[in-house]
């Protein structure tokens, strides 16, 4: 077998550890920087321990985090084989989580990627995104987000006028349209507050108008997005679904991203976090937990909403939801969950169907520079 350097590496905002080894050797434990500077120090020692110990590959694993994929593409650029992990799937046991180092915790890494070069075992591999699908999911949950914050702002001007007692006009409790009459209202109304009470209920209304000028601007760059080549033909027929608008599209289509990566619906079932946990064991053969709530949780969260609009305003769907419901009380729930998965799966043979192209080919991964000429060829 030929050599291969295998790599473990905590990964922090400021910091890199890393657990190096060859096959089952006694790793080399070396600290980096994680900044452009750092990281090119540290892409320099592992080419360097790689020619040190003759190796045609280097496989490099950390955890997935708020970081991103920069340090992926980054390794990627020189050769090495880099595989992002989940930190849901690796192992953990009650000892490691009461005695947890950075050092531990590369090892660890370090022995996964030892179990997949010499055993064979699967690595617990998160898919990593190509870049402009990432730059599509920017524009995406930038809505999502600020929609959230604006709804968070308008619940606190809502607290606020009951705290002191500030009845919502008539007029504005039929519609709940937040209007340019009901801002008006609001400015109003903050005149007549305390002098230190006045200039917090005018901030709330100025950040809410701020917000939802900004939802507006995301949403019609997220119309532009959808109707670009590679979301068109998928997102006009996926809206033709009852419930599904035009947010609930885009979700979908970035948050699944390689429709192909699913060969059937119980795996999208699965990534989507709509399956029921399992608790199994001996002769407890058929035991099940409610959802398992694992992968994107704003995509469940848009689903839930269109499943809502669709049991309101199609009449199939909301049959199908009061036969799952079946009059039992607590039922609700499941039966909307259970729509949401249709609903989901529904979603992805249609898209499928549509050849949604995401730019999903990765770039041919370069020659390593490390190799001599005759290692190369």
């Amino acid at each position: 077998m030929s050599q291969v350097t295998i790599v473990g590496c905590d990964l922090h905002d400021r910091s890199m550890l890393l657990r190096t080894a060859i096959g089952k050797d006694e790793p080399e434990q070396k600290p980096f920087h994680n900044d452009s500077e750092g990281r090119s120090v540290m892409i320099q020692y592992l080419i360097q321990f790689a020619q040190k110990h003759q190796s045609e590959r280097i496989i490099f694993a950390y955890e997935a985090s708020g970081q991103g994929y920069g340090l992926y593409d980054l390794l990627t650029e020189h050769g090495i084989e880099c595989f992002v992990l989940s930190p849901t799937r690796l192992p953990k046991t009650p000892k490691s989580k009461k005695n947890k180092t950075d050092a531990k915790d590369a090892q660890m890494l370090l022995e996964q990627v030892r179990g997949y070069v010499l055993a064979g075992n699967e690595l617990p591999i998160v898919w990593t995104p190509p870049q402009m699908l990432r730059d599509d999911r920017e524009l995406v949950r930038a809505r999502l987000e600020t929609a959230e914050t604006c709804t968070r702002t308008k619940l606190q001007i809502f607290s606020m006028l009951k705290r002191y007692n500030r009845p919502l006009p008539v007029w504005f409790q039929t519609s709940r349209t937040w209007t340019k009459r009901f801002a008006a209202w609001l400015r109003d109304e903050a005149e007549t507050l305390a002098e230190t009470v006045k200039p917090v209920l005018l901030a709330l209304i100025e950040r809410y108008e701020t917000l939802n000028k900004q939802i507006t601007d995301l949403e019609r760059n997220l119309r532009h997005l959808a109707k670009t080549s590679r979301y068109q033909a998928a997102a006009k027929e996926l809206r033709k679904i009852a419930g599904v608008g035009l947010i609930t599209t885009m979700v979908f289509l970035t948050e699944m991203g390689d429709l192909t990566r699913f060969s059937n619906r119980r795996e999208v079932a699965a990534y989507l976090g709509l399956c029921p946990a399992s608790y199994e064991s001996g002769e407890a053969d058929d035991r099940k937990g409610h959802i398992t709530r694992q992968g994107p949780g704003r995509l469940r969260k848009v689903l839930c909403q269109a499943a809502w609009a669709a049991v309101r305003n199609d009449p199939d769907v909301r049959a199908a939801w009061i036969r799952i419901q079946g009059n039992k009380k607590g039922r609700g729930k499941k039966a909307i969950v259970a729509i949401m998965r249709k609903m989901a799966i529904r979603m992805w043979h249609r898209a499928s169907a549509c050849g949604v192209d995401l730019a999903l080919t990765q770039a041919p991964r370069p020659a390593p520079t490390w190799l001599q000429p005759d290692q190369a060829a």
